[in-house]
């Protein structure tokens, strides 16, 4: 978008882009019904429905500083919901669909929501459990057309074809525009890996300022761009990237499900498309796993044509290819690169990840594919990106150069910390836990351990709270170690144990697809009898081996545990963004933990 700078508000890119040159052009794409086309709207026709759903908000009381609580899966509804709040001033509170009726009722208690938007029957009945124990909330507004009444509700509760019906008794255009640039326009509650969630508030201006940021250090993006969305909306890096949309004049699409991502690139061809480093891990791995299908002589042809992508892809990091590479690359991507981008739909401009580290192997194998994976960096609390992979020089195993609007800067003790627009106002009535986030100069404590490299790269090491201390008193990193164990195509899953302990351990859940179809004789074996199966602890005992050559021996992964389960949000074990949750699955493994030392204790 042109002089991005002159919209100071998310209302006023709104109005520029639903009513301006844009007003034809497509914004959105979504299925009504699972195997049906997709149906896109514009962004005047997406601009019309927020309107009246804004002029429904007001008539039934909506003000500006309300809350309107949000729980459903991505779709047009779900953004439709977040302007209409934003035009009128109120204040949206996302939830991820997940969640259990517990805590959305925190989230809404804490909130003081006045409104709870739902998608469906499954999260209507969710609210309708707790809403005795929320006495702020006055209106349940449901998606679907169709939905169970719920007669015992305690609230009211309407479809949003009866609220999209209703007249305004405002000038909507005009309280948009009386938006300043502090007022805040969402409290994301953070996903509580270590304790209650907090809700991050995040104003007009952290967010435009996100965007501008984050647009300037990424290539060009326009209307010929296209999204294809999976991650749900209510994940803050998924939500900016949302925004980024209005201010690019690009369009998006919504993946059906996780399982149909396959398909839906197919359909959608896009050129750009977010997610989180496993996706892209499982993506690679099973075009790699291809190559096991074809006869030897393809085999040969597809390795040489990775070989050569890998090799001119050196180019990324500022090294020079081999000439022979460069002169074969033509006939290797018309041979074999070409179609296997053809399995993304063949027009992707570069991958976003976000939420976790990216394996260096990764990023490297789909650069030599033909693809790049830009990672950005950062959180809730900084609208929330801090840093993001330049093009023009790429550095696997660092999460880029920090946004050009923003400051970086390292502690003493080895923190990242960062300042600037980007930063939050605060966390919502928790006084005490923002000035112990935000200190007295402005900085905000990212809490995540990292380096600046001579060229002004940042890499993380890992998490603050979660290094570890070895009985030599060394300080170790679990993330790292847990990242290079899971490039073993036997683990799905795995979370060190050792802070303060003799040596390490780690639970771990193997990938027990891969150990079915490599070895016949567990093809019909359970997750139960694999876990404790000899041959299988055998065969991660020499994945680990193998991998861990590299680490100090105080790094070592000692003993291990297997798991038949694992760690998913439905079971608690993973948040809502999938960080696995330390202290509650050490809490339920707590036996199986020490049954892992106490041999060494006898």
């Amino acid at each position: 978008m042109e002089n991005a700078e002159q919209y100071p508000t998310l209302c006023e890119v709104f109005l520029a882009q639903t009513s301006g040159p844009l007003k034809d052009a497509p914004y959105l794409a979504f299925k009504t019904e699972r195997g049906k086309p997709y149906t896109s709207i514009t962004y005047g026709e997406f601009g019309t429905m927020v309107f009246n759903l804004a002029s429904g908000f007001a008539a039934k009381g909506i003000m500006r500083g309300d809350r309107i609580a949000l729980i459903s899966e991505s779709r047009p509804e779900w953004v439709a919901a977040d302007f209409a709040s934003i035009l009128i001033g109120a204040i949206s509170v996302p939830m991820f669909p997940t969640l259990t009726s517990k805590q959305i009722e925190y989230i809404i208690q804490h909130s003081g929501a006045k409104v709870v938007v739902v998608s469906n029957d499954l999260q209507l009945g969710k609210v309708v459990k707790i809403a005795a124990e929320c006495p702020a909330v006055e209106l349940i507004l449901v998606m679907n057309k169709t939905f169970n009444p719920h007669p015992e509700s305690p609230v009211a509760i309407v479809s949003f074809d009866e609220v999209l019906s209703v007249e305004s008794p405002i000038d909507i255009e005009a309280e948009a525009r009386n938006a300043d640039g502090e007022d805040v326009v969402t409290i994301i509650y953070t996903s509580g890996t270590t304790g209650t969630p907090k809700g991050v508030m995040l104003t007009h201006n952290n967010l435009v300022s996100n965007v501008q940021g984050a647009l300037a250090a990424l290539p060009p993006i326009g209307s010929h761009d296209v999204f294809l969305s999976f991650l749900p909306l209510s994940h803050s890096f998924e939500r900016i990237a949302s925004y980024f949309l209005f201010y690019s004049g690009a369009s998006a699409a919504f993946a059906e499900s996780i399982d149909t991502i396959a398909d839906n690139l197919l359909e959608i061809r896009p050129t750009i498309m977010t997610g989180v480093p496993r996706f892209y891990e499982r993506m690679c791995g099973r075009i790699m796993r291809m190559r096991e299908s074809l006869p030897d002589r393809k085999k040969k042809l597809f390795d040489w044509a990775i070989r050569v992508g890998s090799e001119c892809a050196k180019r990324l990091e500022g090294e020079n290819p081999a000439i022979g590479a460069l002169l074969e690359r033509p006939i290797a991507d018309m041979l074999v690169l070409k179609k296997i981008r053809a399995r993304t739909g063949g027009r992707v401009r570069f991958f976003v990840s976000g939420g976790a580290a990216l394996s260096a192997e990764t990023g490297r194998a789909f650069a030599g594919f033909g693809i790049i994976i830009l990672e950005g960096y950062g959180m809730t609390e900084s609208s929330p990106i801090i840093s993001v992979t330049p093009t023009h020089r790429i550095k696997w195993g660092s999460v880029g150069l920090p946004l050009p609007n923003i400051d970086v800067k390292i502690a003493d003790d080895g923190e990242i910390l960062t300042r600037g627009p980007h930063v939050m106002k605060g966390y919502y009535r928790a006084e005490e836990a923002t000035k112990m986030t935000i200190d007295t100069e402005g900085w905000l404590h990212t809490g995540d351990i990292g380096i600046l490299d001579e060229d002004g790269y940042l890499k993380i090491t890992d998490r603050k709270k979660y290094l570890f201390v070895s009985p030599g008193g060394k300080n170790i990193a679990p993330g790292p170690i847990e990242t290079l164990l899971l490039r073993s195509p036997l683990i799905e899953q795995i979370m060190l144990i050792g802070d303060r302990r003799e040596f390490n351990t780690a639970l771990i859940v193997p990938n027990y697809d891969e150990l079915r179809k490599s070895i016949k004789e567990f093809e019909s074996s359970s997750n139960d009898e694999l876990a404790v199966h000899s041959e299988v602890r055998d065969r991660l005992t020499k994945e680990l081996d193998v991998l861990q050559k590299e680490l100090a021996s105080f790094e070592r992964v000692r003993r291990f545990a297997l798991l038949p389960e694992a760690f998913t949000v439905e079971n608690g074990l993973l948040t809502p963004t999938l960080k696995v949750k330390r202290k509650e699955v050490e809490s339920r493994y707590e036996e199986l933990i020490e049954s892992l030392y106490r041999e060494f204790r006898k």
